[in-house]
């Protein structure tokens, strides 16, 4: 595009302000053409056009980073996340859920649950690109409003645009993990007591 003396003219684009593990002021800004020619979309895949959710009664993790990205469905639309990072987790009772509406048939769901009793899932370089994510969150050394591009606690690629907000911590424990997300990646992904069904009707996790 170009302005009335024939110069060019950069278009930018706000970013929502994000409410993550109830921790206040998690807001980024920065321009989408800048974040693609970086490399700066968060999953490395494209993503389905159905977010799901994740449920779990609590998450234990080591090495934890935070940041806005952007993640991008197979129709070329970005969709702005909330990247959580984490080196390694123990998840306990895990639930996962999508539901899908078919014509003439109604909702489906696909329901997947592991990590019962003694035997949480595990986790290393862990990445979740959530829209939603609440729960009662205890960090350890957290350091709040860092530079996005210089976070070094969490996994080693877990890092966002300059400039951009940032937060990171030696460890977090999540109690009534309730996360809604376009995808989740994941290095290693041991999944103890797998359990899938699927089914008519709505059936989520929350």
């Amino acid at each position: 595009m170009k302005d009335a003396q024939g110069r060019q003219v950069t278009g930018r684009v706000r970013w929502r302000k994000f409410a993550v593990l109830s921790i206040p002021g998690f807001a980024a800004t920065a321009a989408l053409a800048v974040a693609l020619a970086q490399g700066a979309l968060a999953a490395s895949f494209a993503v389905s056009g159905q977010e799901f959710k994740v449920g779990a009664s609590s998450l234990e993790g080591e090495g934890f980073a935070q940041y806005g990205g952007v993640d991008k469905n197979a129709r070329g639309k970005l969709l702005p996340v909330a990247v959580t990072a984490i080196k390694s987790a123990k998840i306990h009772d895990l639930c996962q859920s999508v539901v899908t509406t078919l014509p003439l048939i109604g909702d489906i769901t696909l329901e997947l649950t592991a990590g019962k009793g003694d035997k949480p899932v595990e986790a290393t370089d862990l990445f979740l690109d959530a829209t939603q994510m609440s729960g009662d969150a205890t960090f350890e050394n957290i350091e709040i409003g860092r530079d996005a591009s210089t976070l070094n606690k969490g996994p080693a690629s877990a890092q966002g645009l300059q400039d951009a907000f940032g937060q990171q911590a030696k460890s977090i424990k999540v109690a009534g993990l309730h996360q809604t997300a376009w995808a989740t990646n994941a290095g290693k992904f041991k999944l103890a007591g797998l359990d899938m069904k699927v089914g008519l009707g709505k059936r989520e996790c929350f």
